[in-house]
């Protein structure tokens, strides 16, 4: 890729970049497919996607209908690639079963005290006593796992009708051409081997059509980028900016329990320049959740978040929450953070974008599967007025008119600014002028004396240049509190097929040592949460440098993607059923 992509150019140069190197699908060529139609397709398992489902199923019921749904999912379950926090507003949950509780939602614990620390080296300042708006507060929110939501929520769709398909990976968008409506994707391609040639136990796969089709895979979802690039989604946006959010799940002792505690934590580890912070919620059987989140447009290549979030869990203020405790899982994932601004077009011609594939996430509030369901549900609804009108395949603007108009839209507004307050002032100022920016939009009904503030560049031209930066030692994990990449990984149960195709493809092979590791000491290798990426020498440690990739070892963070400086790597889907396997996450 050339060096005019990574500084910027066009909003959408990177996705210009992407349209057409997507893995082809030549295993499929000559072969016959099984074609299976539907009213809508829905791709993605989350909170976006189920409530989508669930949203179709329940008007096509109040009003006599019958609609059909599709839903696939490439975990291996259900949940099983879900990660969050997670502290979940119950708001979005109201919308889809005003009844949740009674039909017995697993959100059990209900927050009962919320705290926020800043950290030094060895201290911490309690600033919970700072005025906040009113919607900072946890009030009314629960402890729990989204990954265990989501399960839920999958059990309530089949029950109304929905077809729910968990390992089938949807790998490709299937067009209507040449007008470039989105007819359906291709999902289920199985028994390729790594030159992409078929195996004796491969399957072409199926195309799945629909009258319209909702993306709702998650951050940085390789259908989406397609998508968004064709059709121009992202042209009147600012560029979408993301975070890294890396957890372990905890079992403690009883006498350290704290069902319903939640507390965040600004500055240490982490310099004043980086944006980035903390979370710790008990809740359930013994459980401490506790995750690191470093914003992606931070600039010194040498930083590694995974490692930030081990010498993290050594401060004093969560050390004392964990010790005695046993780590059962961990995970990672990118989170959305453009909110309002980075908010692209969401309806294209044959259907649309929801949840984190659009990205909904309220920064501030660390909280964003409440909107994700709320915006299913917002397309569901124009999507099923346009089925029974006897329309497909036309653009749901609806679905615009009502996000436009929603709660959704309003929260995302009233924070806008504090995002880039952050990247522009820093830590401590920008945190400052954020709350303050905050008060007065909600005061004044939306309205800013900074306006409505841009965020410049992506995260990946954000990098620095590591002459530019000191190379940062991180003391050797300990194993009780802090541990190494691959062990992580081992209890987060990744697995792939190991003959199939790379999923992280090379757009040219030659960058990560021609260009990366020079100029910025090839920081795939560091920002990576997994071990994905090495760069390996001869034995004396110099020589013959070579760059490594471990796909193994992925757990689908897509980190990699978003920040590579020369945005040479492109996460796609592997085999469905690949990847991470969550429990309780």
């Amino acid at each position: 890729m050339t060096e005019d992509v990574r500084e910027g150019g066009a909003k959408t140069a990177w996705q210009d970049a992407v349209i057409d190197r997507l893995p082809p699908l030549e295993a499929l060529n000559g072969v016959e497919r099984e074609v299976m139609e539907y009213d809508v397709v829905i791709v993605g398992a989350g909170p976006a996607g189920l409530a989508a489902a669930i949203r179709l199923k329940q008007r096509a019921e109040k009003e006599g209908r019958e609609v059909s749904v599709a839903v696939l999912e490439k975990g291996s379950e259900v949940g099983a690639h879900i990660l969050s926090g997670a502290v979940i507003d119950p708001s979005g949950l109201e919308v889809i079963f005003p009844d949740w509780k009674a039909r017995g939602a697993p959100l059990d614990t209900l927050v009962t005290e919320d705290r926020f620390l800043v950290l030094g080296p060895a201290g911490q300042v309690d600033i919970s006593w700072l005025p906040q708006p009113p919607y900072m507060k946890n009030h009314g929110c629960y402890a729990g796992s989204l990954g265990n939501l989501t399960r839920w929520l999958a059990e309530q769709a089949e029950a109304l009708g929905v077809e729910v398909y968990p390992g089938m990976a949807a790998s490709h968008v299937v067009w209507d051409e040449p007008s470039g409506t989105v007819k359906g994707v291709v999902a289920g391609i199985f028994g390729v081997d790594r030159e992409g040639r078929p195996t004796d136990d491969f399957q072409p796969g199926i195309e799945l059509h629909g009258k319209y089709v909702f993306i709702a895979e998650g951050v940085r979802g390789s259908l989406a980028k397609t998508i968004m690039a064709r059709h121009g989604l992202c042209a009147e946006a600012e560029p979408q900016k993301f975070g890294i959010g890396v957890k372990e799940l905890w079992q403690v002792p009883a006498d350290k329990h704290r069902p319903g505690y939640v507390q965040h934590t600004l500055g240490w580890p982490l310099d004043d320049k980086t944006g980035g912070g903390s979370w710790m919620y008990h809740f359930g059987d013994r459980y401490v959740s506790v995750g690191f989140v470093v914003h992606l447009n931070y600039k010194n290549p040498w930083l590694s978040p995974f490692d930030e979030f081990q010498r993290f869990k050594h401060h004093p203020a969560i050390a004392e929450h964990l010790e005695g405790g046993t780590r059962i899982s961990y995970g990672a994932r990118a989170i959305t953070e453009g909110g309002f601004q980075s908010v692209p077009k969401l309806a294209f011609p044959g259907g649309a974008l929801i949840g984190c594939s659009a990205g909904f996430v309220n920064v501030p509030r660390i909280k964003g599967s409440h909107n994700a369901i709320k915006t299913g549900v917002m397309a569901a609804d124009a999507a099923f007025d346009a089925v029974v009108a006897g329309r497909s395949g036309d653009v749901l603007d609806a679905y615009q008119t009502s996000y436009d108009a929603s709660d959704v839209a309003k929260e995302l507004k009233l924070v806008r600014n504090v995002k880039p307050l952050l990247a522009k002032w820093g830590t401590t100022l920008g945190t400052l002028l954020g709350g303050v920016d905050m008060h007065l939009t909600r005061l004044f009904g939306g309205w800013s004396p900074f306006g409505t503030l841009g965020h410049d560049k992506t995260d990946a031209a954000a990098t620095g240049l590591a002459k530019d930066h000191k190379p940062i030692v991180y003391p050797k994990p300990d194993g009780k509190l802090s541990f190494d990449k691959l062990s992580s990984v081992f209890i987060s149960n990744t697995n792939h097929a190991e003959e199939q195709p790379a999923h992280l493809k090379l757009l040219d092979s030659s960058i990560p040592i021609r260009v990366n590791l020079p100029k910025y000491g090839e920081p795939a290798r560091l920002y990576c949460p997994a071990g994905v990426y090495e760069v390996l020498y001869d034995e004396d440690g110099k020589s013959n440098p070579r760059f490594q990739i471990n796909a193994q070892n992925c757990v689908h963070c897509k980190t990699c993607d978003i920040k590579d400086p020369s945005q040479n790597i492109v996460w796609t889907t592997p085999e469905g059923g690949g990847g991470p396997n969550y429990p309780n996450m």
